[in-house]
């Protein structure tokens, strides 16, 4: 197959990419080219898709000579982006796979829910430079919404909409997952919230791209999520301390609303203790995901997660700056205050 990846540089799109090639088939990569490089054995077509046009100016002798089988596009917060790319290959492709979020629901609480359920009003951004904010949740996932409807109504049946979740592994610029082998590695008195039964669902991007090619091979439509196989904050610490955890490890639990006062963060960001969040956020970490595996969807063990990514965060440096997590200053500094 031919496949043309809109990205390609970078964790999800790269990791696509890289699994098309190890399956042997023909990958392009449409991307600026400065945010990483693609797998080798990939082609680099550069374009920068704030441009209106770039993607028809950069496939079109290609598109000319040849026709893609398959397009992915992880694009995020740019519905100009989406539209670009379907008007430029949307009737020249067999398949086209769109990595959109749960973030497109509208119930952020309640626990189970399928793809049925009631999603955001869709966004109508408009093309101007910052026009559409990334820092509100809600306007990513009204824009995801806004470029679901786009894709599905130029592709059809043809159109494989994935709902991703929190996805983890090896190159994920988020250091949400990461904190947790990296420190659990470390071992000693470790703060954790006192919320261990809350809901937790992980996907390895690997496992994610492993499906997406398989898709575009079988030809695979439709709206999915994607976001792994349900479990607890607790049951995921616990795996990944059976795998990387130094011996001395202790789990220090901390009320969330001690943690609060204490200026500690939900989820991600700096003064984090990342994956943790409160009730009215239940619902993104309880999709019902048995349709996606029943599709194909196969996930790796969480010890080989947790050790390739404990890996790549050594690599990095565990003593860097961190985009999420508990520095070893603060994360004292706590564990004084509530002992």
């Amino acid at each position: 197959m031919r496949i043309l990846v809109l990205g390609g540089t970078v964790f999800l799109s790269h990791a696509v990419a890289a699994e098309s090639l190890a399956r042997g088939h023909e990958v392009s990569c449409l991307a600026r080219g400065t945010s990483g490089s693609v797998p080798a054995g990939a082609r680099l077509l550069v374009a920068d898709r704030n441009e209106p046009g770039a993607v028809a100016g950069a496939v079109g002798s290609a598109v000319g000579r040849e026709k893609f089988d398959a397009v992915v596009d992880v694009a995020t917060m740019s519905l100009p982006w989406v539209r670009d790319a379907l008007a430029a290959l949307a009737d020249s492709v067999a398949h086209w796979t769109f990595v959109s979020s749960i973030n497109v629901y509208a119930d952020k609480a309640t626990t189970g829910q399928g793809t049925d359920a009631p999603l955001l009003a869709p966004y109508r951004e408009s093309t101007g430079p910052g026009a559409t904010p990334a820092v509100d949740p809600d306007v990513y996932g009204a824009a995801k919404v806004a470029s679901e409807n786009a894709v599905r109504e130029a592709l059809g049946a043809r159109a494989f909409v994935l709902r991703a979740g929190l996805l983890v592994g090896p190159g994920d610029p988020h250091d949400r997952f990461g904190y947790w082998p990296a420190r659990l590695a470390r071992g000693g008195r470790t703060l954790v919230p006192a919320a261990l039964d809350q809901p937790l669902q992980y996907l390895d991007a690997r496992d994610l791209a492993g499906w997406i090619v398989s898709a575009a091979e079988r030809g695979l439509g439709g709206v999915f999520d994607a976001a792994g196989q349900l479990d607890t904050l607790g049951g995921v610490l616990a795996g990944i301390a059976s795998a990387v955890g130094a011996a001395d490890l202790e789990l220090v639990p901390v009320e969330p609303s001690a943690l609060l006062e204490a200026g500690v963060s939900t989820w991600a960001g700096p003064r984090s203790l990342p994956l943790w969040l409160p009730a009215t956020h239940h619902g993104f970490l309880s999709r019902d995901t048995a349709p996606a595996l029943a599709a194909g969807l196969i996930s790796r063990s969480l010890a080989t997660t947790s050790t390739d990514v404990l890996a790549y965060e050594r690599s990095l440096g565990l003593d860097r700056a961190r985009g999420a997590g508990l520095s070893a200053a603060e994360e004292t500094e706590l564990l004084a205050r509530f002992s």
